[in-house]
């Protein structure tokens, strides 16, 4: 009887991607105590996207974020609109370019996450770790950036116009636990309990 082959993994996939395929599933669901290899959490998409706020009438503010954007993502952004009004901030509904979001699938995903845990944070001054509750009911995790100078992509001049990123990891799963562990995993450093790595 011949035995089914494996499917293989090309040699351009991204470093995370095949390391989740060929080592990672097998560990988290032993880890898990999962019988079926289809529970094990799987990272769907990354959204990252970026609030325009106060500056958004500011042509050269906006020119600014969108280039920063496409460099740290390797994609081009889309602009948001404003969904309601708020009078206090001068928005109204359908207002265009109150913020810019990406979202990351596939090896562009892989690449980023790659360039964002052993890259940029450790470039974060007095860096601890990231917070450990900042994921939501469906155990997705969320992770704020203060300022994008922490990316070495961009040069000097594109961080002097700051502004902060929202990065939004979307897992399969619907639990904190295990999206925790598919995170570990991929070497995402949580401080620990007490504020210190």
């Amino acid at each position: 009887m011949a035995k089914t082959a494996t499917p293989a993994i090309s040699q351009t996939a991204p470093r995370l991607k095949a390391l989740y395929a060929t080592q990672y599933v097998k560990e988290l669901q032993a880890e898990l105590g999962l019988e079926n290899v289809h529970q094990v959490p799987k990272l769907e998409k990354i959204v990252v996207s970026v609030g325009i706020g106060k500056n958004k009438d500011d042509k050269r503010h906006y020119e600014v974020v969108r280039n920063t954007v496409t460099k740290i993502t390797g994609q081009h952004p889309v602009d948001r609109m404003a969904r309601k009004s708020i009078a206090g901030f001068k928005i109204r509904a359908g207002m265009n370019r109150v913020g810019l979001n990406v979202t990351l699938r596939g090896a562009r995903m892989y690449e980023f996450l790659d360039r964002l845990v052993n890259v940029a944070l450790p470039r974060v001054r007095d860096f601890h770790g990231v917070g450990a509750k900042a994921f939501d009911k469906s155990g997705n995790y969320n992770l704020g950036i203060v300022e994008q100078s922490i990316f070495p992509e961009l040069s000097f001049e594109e961080t002097q116009h700051v502004h902060g990123l929202q990065v939004t990891f979307v897992i399969s799963g619907d639990d904190k636990v295990h999206s925790r562990a598919l995170l570990e995993k991929f070497g995402v450093p949580f401080e620990k309990e007490g504020g210190v790595r």
